[in-house]
């Protein structure tokens, strides 16, 4: 008989495999196995190859993997979960394929080119307590990445781990370390606002299917929005307040990294008609409870609930703030429940900026309009959906499509001559049509309904640098990042064009070069100010990149696309940095 060697040595052991595997296989076999084995072959396989590791094994939905580095494990860990995230985006949440992950660092043995010891097994009861989508890891992991990678974790303290016979402290990854980007607000030990302020986390959804998540998110974004009505309070944008969802977070660092100092939490669970909302409100600084409430109502009572949620909420805060001290307009719902419901499930498409989820957000609506055809909300975010449509390119910019957002827009107004993106909505058309007052005028309105919304914050940036005062502008796209903090870089495009047009091309390549991304417009924009700059070869290089992104790229095309500008000397500036990067006429 051939003694078979058995060798030993360091390894970081990866254990992966997917949450929810036996629900997706029984509701969807054929399409989840054919789209999990598409995700190995485009995503983790090429990442594990990529960071020196390799695949031991694979067992239906679990992979087995080795690296030589627990910095090369950990970094292919962050990106197999942000790369899957990234997929995931537009599939609906009953459908998604996620993966848990836990990584150790331990001596191996080896034999047949697989894995044995009691590090694997360590790997795999890491995994185990891994959310969804996430990554624990050993303290040994911890000590050997040390400072080296831009990631954070939580520490979860010494846990009690199946069929170990010692407690193992494991380590939770949290995401990045925000790095000098675009904003610095994300920073340790931002200054707090000079008003109360705080951040709505998403909801949790308490019901057993993964599709009600709509509800709860459509729940705290109503909340949100009537809470920035408020100009006494500073309330965080739900784009990055929502970045938060299904994490296990520590109040202190929410509200560090938000730069707030109240935090509000809940859950929703509907059934049989009924509806219950559970919220409270935390001091971060002290961690005491403000407040807390269960609502038990019928689901036709579902917006007195938000009402007197938001309302608890400002009776709390320092000051007592007096909510008769804002002249409000009341807020126009529906007494359809089926229309609110087709609403929620709109805005929920809508959030997730894809081709597809745009068209499932369009038939939400006008399925909500059908249930209520007097509801304000549903014809504004209609409207807006086909403009995010014209926006992103997912349809062909048409004069036929340009009207019908108009028209949309305009039935909402009637409607309800109060409703915040009706004005919000109007204020973008009447700019890219170059009527400078009229923008102006709903801009004016929507920020009195709304002064909080970074949308329409950034707005008056934008609408400031296109009138020709770029200086103003500034701090008002500042401010809308720091609303905003986790989604700045969506206005980093609008603090470049008002750097660009303020004299100040070098402080708008640092930004745009702190905020990568593979887009014409980015290169555009890095072509402009580096020609401005007198950074003749940077420019042209920067140039080549857009037109190869987006060939049919001119001066003349950027003119008729691009925001409009109100002084000659405005747009013969940008004219002849693009000229002198090498864009043709």
């Amino acid at each position: 008989m051939v003694e078979v060697r058995r060798q030993r040595r360091l390894a970081a052991i990866l254990v992966a495999d997917v949450a929810g595997y036996s629900r997706l296989m029984a509701a969807h076999e054929e399409g989840t196995l054919t789209t999990l084995q598409e995700h190995i072959r485009a995503l983790i396989q090429p990442l594990i190859a990529r960071f020196g590791g390799r695949i031991v094994k694979t067992t239906g939905d679990g992979i087995l993997a080795e690296f030589a580095s627990a910095v090369a494990a950990v970094e292919c860990a962050v990106g197999w979960q942000e790369g899957m995230a990234e997929r995931n985006r537009g599939t609906t949440p009953e459908r998604r394929i996620e993966f848990r992950i836990g990584l150790h660092v331990d001596d191996v043995m080896v034999e047949a080119d697989d894995l044995y010891g009691d590090g694997v097994n360590l790997a795999a009861r890491l995994q185990q307590q891994a959310p969804p989508g996430g990554l624990c890891v050993s303290d040994d992991v911890i000590r050997q990445i040390g400072r080296r990678l831009d990631v954070r974790f939580a520490d979860l303290g010494a846990v009690e781990l199946k069929n170990l016979p010692e407690q193992v402290r494991v380590w939770r990854w949290e995401g990045r370390v925000p790095t000098e980007a675009v904003v610095a607000s994300t920073r340790p030990g931002v200054a707090l606002p000079d008003k109360p302020s705080l951040a709505v986390l998403p909801f949790n959804n308490m019901n057993d299917t993964a599709a009600d998540v709509y509800f709860a998110d459509g729940i705290a974004e109503d909340i949100i929005t009537e809470l920035s009505r408020y100009p006494d309070l500073f309330v965080i944008a739900r784009n990055s307040s929502f970045t938060y969802r299904d994490k296990a977070v520590r109040v202190t660092d929410v509200a560090r990294e938000l730069g707030v100092q109240y935090l509000l939490e809940g859950s929703v669970r509907r059934a049989a008609g009924q509806v219950r909302i559970s919220a409270q409100l935390i001091d971060a600084r002290s961690g005491n409870h403000l407040w807390a409430q269960r609502y038990d109502r019928s689901l036709a009572d579902v917006f007195a609930v938000q009402d007197e949620v938001t309302a608890s909420i400002v009776a709390v805060l320092p000051g007592r703030i007096e909510a008769a001290a804002l002249e409000r307009a009341s807020r126009k719902t529906s007494n359809s429940l089926e229309a609110y419901d087709c609403l929620l499930r709109g805005k929920f498409c809508h959030h997730l900026e894809n081709a597809e989820a745009n068209r499932e957000a369009e038939a939400y609506f006008d399925e909500s309009i059908k249930h209520d055809p007097h509801f304000a909300s549903a014809w504004a975010w209609k409207s807006c959906t086909l403009g995010q449509a014209w926006n992103a390119e997912f349809r062909p910019r048409t004069p036929e499509l340009f009207q019908q957002i108009n028209q949309l827009v305009e039935t909402a107004a009637r409607l309800d001559e109060n409703d915040t993106e009706c004005h919000r909505i109007m204020c973008r058309i009447a700019l890219i049509q170059g009527h400078f007052a009229k923008s102006e005028h709903h801009l004016e309105r929507a920020l009195a309904l709304n002064p909080n919304d970074p949308r329409l914050v950034v707005q008056r940036g934008i609408n400031l640098t296109c009138l020709g005062d770029p200086d103003a502008a500034i701090p008002w796209i500042q401010r809308a990042m720091r609303i905003d903090p986790f989604s700045a870089s969506r206005y980093y495009l609008d603090l470049v064009r008002a750097l660009f047009m303020a004299g100040r091309p070098t402080e708008a390549i640092a930004v745009l070069e702190r905020t990568t991304r593979e887009h014409h417009d980015h290169y555009l924009w890095l072509a402009a100010c580096h020609a401005a700059a007198g950074n003749d070869a940077t420019a042209h290089e920067a140039a080549r990149k857009a037109i190869a992104l987006r060939s049919d790229l001119s001066v003349a095309a950027i003119f008729g696309r691009g925001p409009p500008w109100k002084r000659a000397e405005d747009k013969t500036r940008l004219a002849d940095a693009l000229l002198q990067a090498g864009l043709p006429n």
